[in-house]
């Protein structure tokens, strides 16, 4: 065994979940020695990016073992994966806290849908990844800690999905579980240059808080390459053919792509980065022998209000069901939550405005003969990395808002959308652009996600933190 902790020299950090998990089938991997070989990266480089509330290293261990033991080790889509859940589902014997201090929570008897799913596909869990509180902000963060981008320290990971972003980004995971409220799995993966999905509404099991921010907040996962994405999504699903899979089948006939440049939010705009990746995707595009038209869809004042609605009572209904005290909410949150208990007694919380919503983004996308939409998914570089949680509420979401407009109007919706890398900034940080489908469409979004990689394909691991530039670890 050499110092990553691999059988015949081989190094098993870094590599893709799809890779690691054939390894795994066949027998040419031990899925113990690939989890002791992620637990030393993670020791390594979890100090500088602070991307776990909770590191799983004996249980993940003896959960790897109990991999290579199972006689149906041959079959599991996932077998010996290491990866990531983030603090607001439930994992036997941990307490999922949703980023709160205060949480009245215990730890669980039972996985949620999504965890045992991943387990039966024989992944293994390292790790709870941290989260700011009730999972409300486009940055990660709270009293003591602060995640960092592995592209940057000194800039945020984003949120809520951060810790799990990080963590996937230094490739101390393949794989991680995220969800999406308000952009949630998209946000970080566009700061951490990574590939998600937010699938349609119902497509996954849900249940994440109290009430799943009034349907619009779905489960994902986070990685590195369109074919983990695809893979890792098919496995929540409970697809039973996720092993002989082999990624979303060609549509068979050129693509109607419309490019979106105006922002939801009046003023708040793109800088010029973020154009140009919107535009280099658009040639791609076109190189590919796709039509590229140009379509803005209207985000009426209602639905932004809608969306705004929902997420401030998510904040009242997921203290309630944690049984936290709202004085021990952090003040930005506690304004949250205040303000969320006045949107429910006002009735703002209505289901027929998320339906308008999803009927008129269906008939957008029928009434212009489109297949998918293609858009800017943050306006700048990530938020800096710094103690949000110590601000206000009104700077907080200032913040949020300027930086990321793009993403929450596809949550009240229920749609797809995918976020994949397009680039770097002058400066280093990634690029990412959105592309958005009709209902339905999350096996289209991902196969034309994949024809972009291979037209462009992106580095999947942050420089300093990237596996495959790392010195070898001492093995545990």
């Amino acid at each position: 065994m050499d110092a990553s902790g691999a059988p015949g020299g081989a190094r098993l950090v870094g590599l893709p979940a799809s890779v690691i998990a054939a390894g795994v089938r066949s027998g040419e991997l031990s899925a113990v020695d690939v989890v002791r070989a992620h637990l030393v990266h993670l020791a390594e480089v979890e100090p500088r990016i602070g991307a776990f509330r909770v590191v799983r290293a004996e249980a993940a261990l003896a959960e790897a073992a109990a991999v290579d033991a199972d006689p149906r080790r041959g079959t599991m889509p996932l077998a010996g994966v290491p990866v990531a859940v983030k603090d607001n589902v439930a994992v036997t014997g941990e307490v999922a806290t949703d980023g709160c201090a205060a949480s009245g929570a215990v730890p669980a008897d039972a996985d949620h849908a999504v965890i045992a799913r991943l387990r039966a596909a024989g992944a293994v869990v390292v790790g709870i990844t941290r989260v700011p509180e009730l999972c409300l902000y486009a940055a990660t963060d709270g009293p003591g800690t602060v995640t960092r981008n592995p592209w940057d320290t000194a800039r945020s990971p984003a949120g809520s999905s951060g810790g799990s972003a990080a963590a996937v980004a230094a490739g101390v995971v393949p794989l991680a579980h995220g969800g999406d409220g308000m952009g949630s799995l998209r946000l970080p993966a566009a700061a951490c240059g990574l590939v998600t999905l937010k699938p349609g509404r119902g497509v996954l099991p849900a249940g994440i808080g109290a009430d799943d921010w009034s349907g619009m907040a779905v489960n994902g996962v986070l990685a590195t390459t369109v074919d983990d994405v695809a893979l890792g999504t098919a496995v929540l699903a409970g697809e039973t053919s996720a092993l002989d899979w082999s990624g979303p089948s060609a549509p068979g006939r050129p693509l109607r792509i419309a490019v979106a440049r105006r922002s939801p939010v009046p003023g708040a705009r793109p800088d010029g980065p973020a154009r140009a990746a919107v535009e280099r995707t658009a040639r791609l595009l076109r190189g590919a022998g796709h039509v590229v038209v140009e379509r803005d869809p209207v985000v009426p004042p209602g639905a932004a209000v809608g969306a705004v609605a929902r997420w401030l009572a998510g904040a009242e209904d997921d203290a309630a069901f944690l049984g936290i005290d709202r004085a021990a909410l952090q003040p930005r949150s506690r304004t949250h939550a205040r303000l969320g208990r006045l949107v429910r007694r006002a009735g703002l919380v209505r289901p027929q405005t998320a339906e308008r919503f999803r009927e008129r983004t269906a008939a957008f996308f029928a009434e212009n003969d489109l297949d998918v939409l293609l858009t800017p998914i943050t306006n700048g570089p990530p938020l800096p990395a710094r103690p949000w949680h110590e601000r206000g509420f009104l700077a907080n979401i200032t913040a949020n808002t300027r930086w990321a407009p793009w993403a929450a109007p596809w949550n009240l919706a229920g749609v797809p959308a995918v976020v994949l890398p397009a680039g770097t900034r002058p400066g280093g940080h990634p690029l990412a652009v959105q592309l958005v489908g009709p209902p339905g469409s999350e096996t289209r979004l991902l196969w034309l996600a994949g024809e972009l990689e291979r037209r462009a394909p992106w580095r999947r691991h942050a420089p300093v933190f990237d596996p495959a530039g790392m010195p070898s670890p001492a093995p545990v």
